[in-house]
């Protein structure tokens, strides 16, 4: 009898325990009366006493603690990937794990036969990138060959799909999932830091003309990259039976996971049923984690992967084997038993079960959330750069605003008594969140922050802190809040502005980004002038000012482009609204004496808010601009002053920088 979690005799053992537990008739057709020991020790745990209700012929060894019968397993082939998607992995890559410690095609096949004799129905393979390992196909013939197991399916980036395909469809794959994360070739290059957009079309079309129903397309929604074709994808399906399953951006280990990236389930679906009004819910399979719709009358349907808004856990029928052979029974924990290990170790059969079970039986009842979701005011402070060196610097800075903070602001700052955090004194706790993570995140921009407060009864400090970055950035806040007011100081220069509500305008009531609602806003004339300067130095400003740089006229390229940047803002700034300019104006001027490029640039609009972002946006992008077509001469060029000057209209009155 096994301890814990697992008994020895899998399905079969288990109807027979169970009969004699409830007086029926076991395997071997004898009527038993009274409960046997192994019943006895079954009905002393929770986990037994599932059973036994339920009484259902399925491996105890896969059935966790909370009744989940875990019959879908996803075996990684390797580590390796041919495309470097942000979300994924650093641009570098990840250290790989030498080959001797990865699993052998033998290897997989004897888990993977393991497993399916225990309940296993279906086996998923996954990697890094599955079809880059040359035996693949090998692997997916012996799979086929296991009795019991209903679905073989790969999940791949397709990049080799096309060539792959028809000799893994007659070795016995019968599912496929893609990932696809946009429509638009040239941002497919941009996302996963390779070419092959094509190649994954003609993979997706491959796939439908060898009978695949439906073709699972994979899609990673993230705001700021590609939210804007959620509508596209949709009508990807109207010709093509495919399945688009579009799935909420998780954190990953060095995907630099950013919650304002993340667009949930539900934004997602009222922005499609605002095109389509129709759009069915279809039904799912219990253990599903999708959730699927169909506009009628397409061929192929979508869905919804809410693993960070909705999580599935209390349905989840997955365990996971890792490229190097541990076993991994959620996601989102960091627990792993290695199966590899006691495999070479000559572990027969019974062991290998029996340390199966137990680590099922340890599987939580839901995943933890991510740590940063806890702390969403952080994440511009804390954007983990891909370099660990880099990481280093920058968790040993924020450190160390962590420890200095409360001495810089002196008296100001006093200890909660049970939580022992710093706090200011007169203050609602949600202002002292906002206040403190305020000034962490303009020391890291490297600005300076103080609030004036006249309820407040501490005296107002100012926090010197060194810049960062060559780009400096004044922040106003679009709602006036009475009774307070900030002063934003950018290297020497202070500014008043009214200060803005205690809540961010761009959250909701979860801390989720969200847009702000302009609907009961009465239209008005608006106007914003922003500008920038470009600091070239000698050589390079001569070159522009005689036109003699390779790549042309720097001016008027940079003058376009921050005219088209006024149009695009809304969909370069993920939250703001699709404005329809009146007027758009960017001039470039020579300052001599500082060797730099001068921009000024303005916007005019009728609506119901403001032009500030279109006005940045087309001095911030005239001003990149000056700087792509110059950094061949030198990169000592430094792009800075790129601030609001003035606007006009709007519930807040006009601003003009003194």
């Amino acid at each position: 009898m096994a301890a814990a979690w697992g008994w020895r005799g899998g399905p079969a053992l288990l109807r027979g325990v169970l009969g004699a537990a409830s007086g029926r008739a076991c395997s071997s057709g004898a009527l038993v009366r009274a409960p046997s020991a192994a019943a006895q020790e079954l009905q002393s745990s929770e986990r037994g006493r599932f059973l036994l209700q339920h009484a259902v012929p399925f491996s105890a060894f896969l059935t966790d603690s909370f009744g989940r019968q875990h019959n879908y397993l996803r075996i990684s082939l390797t580590e390796k990937c041919n495309l470097r998607c942000q979300y994924c992995m650093p641009e570098e890559g990840v250290q790989l794990t030498p080959k001797s410690e990865l699993l052998t095609a033998q290897e997989i096949i004897t888990l993977a036969r393991l497993f399916v004799k225990e309940g296993v129905e279906k086996i998923r393979l996954t990697g890094g990138e599955p079809l880059i390992r040359p035996d693949v196909v090998d692997i997916v013939g012996q799979l086929y060959k296991l009795e019991g197991l209903k679905t073989i399916a790969v999940t791949t980036n397709g990049i080799n799909l096309t060539r792959l395909l028809p000799r893994l469809k007659e070795a016995g794959l019968n599912a496929i999932n893609i990932s696809l994360d946009t429509l638009v070739p040239a941002k497919f290059e941009f996302i996963v830091r390779r070419k092959g957009f094509h190649k994954v079309m003609e993979g997706i079309h491959k796939a439908t003309e060898l009978g695949y129903r439906p073709v699972k397309v994979n899609c990673v929604v993230m705001r700021g990259f590609n939210e804007d074709e959620l509508l596209g994808f949709v009508d990807f399906t109207k010709d093509l039976p495919l399945d688009v399953r579009f799935i909420e951006y998780m954190p990953f280990d060095g995907n630099k996971w950013n919650f304002k990236k993340m667009v949930s389930y539900k934004e997602m679906l009222d922005t499609i049923k605002q095109r389509w009004p129709e759009l069915e819910k279809l039904t799912c399979e219990t253990s599903s984690t999708a959730k699927s719709y169909k506009v009628p009358h397409f061929q192929g349907q979508i869905s919804f992967i809410t693993s960070m808004s909705e999580h599935f856990c209390g349905s989840c029928n997955r365990l996971r084997i890792t490229a190097d052979g541990n076993l991994k029974v959620c996601l989102f924990g960091n627990s792993e038993v290695s199966l590899r290990d006691h495999l070479r170790s000559g572990a027969s059969e019974e062991e290998l079960v029996q340390i199966i079970g137990a680590a099922v039986g340890r599987k939580k009842k839901q995943h933890a959330e991510p740590a940063l979701m806890s702390f969403p005011l952080c994440q511009d402070a804390l954007q983990f750069p891909a370099n660990s060196k880099q990481w280093g610097h920058t968790f040993s800075h924020w450190l160390t605003l962590r420890t200095s903070l409360p001495k810089q602001m002196g008296k100001a700052f006093m200890k909660n008594k049970l939580t022992g955090q710093p706090f200011l004194p007169g203050s609602h706790p949600e202002q002292q969140w906002h206040i403190t993570t305020g000034i962490l995140q303009t020391q890291l921009r490297g600005c300076c922050v103080f609030q004036k407060d006249p309820s407040s009864t501490f005296d107002t400090k100012c926090l010197e802190a060194s810049s960062v970055g060559q780009v400096s950035v004044d922040y106003q806040s679009k709602e006036a809040s009475p009774g307070s007011e900030f002063c934003t100081r950018d290297l020497g220069s202070c500014t008043k502005v009214p200060r803005a509500s205690h809540s961010l305008t761009h959250t909701d009531e979860e801390g989720r980004a969200t847009m702000v609602d302009v609907g009961g806003k009465p239209d008005s004339r608006r106007s914003a002038v922003a500008g920038a300067v470009v600091c070239l130095g000698q050589k390079a400003f001569g070159m522009v000012r005689q036109n003699q740089v390779k790549k042309g006229d720097v001016l008027a390229v940079a003058q376009i482009a921050g005219i088209q940047g006024a149009k695009l803002t809304s969909q370069l700034i993920p939250l703001c609204h699709n404005i329809p300019l009146n007027h758009v104006e960017v001039s470039l001027s020579l300052d001599e004496a500082r060797y730099a490029v001068v921009i000024r640039s303005s916007c005019q609009t009728w609506g119901r808010t403001g032009v500030e972002m279109e006005a940045l946006t087309a001095a911030s992008l005239a001003a990149l601009t000056v700087y792509d077509m110059c950094k061949a001469v030198t990169h000592e060029i430094v792009i800075e002053e790129v601030k609001l000057l003035s606007k006009t209209g709007g519930q807040r009155g006009d601003f003009s920088r003194v």
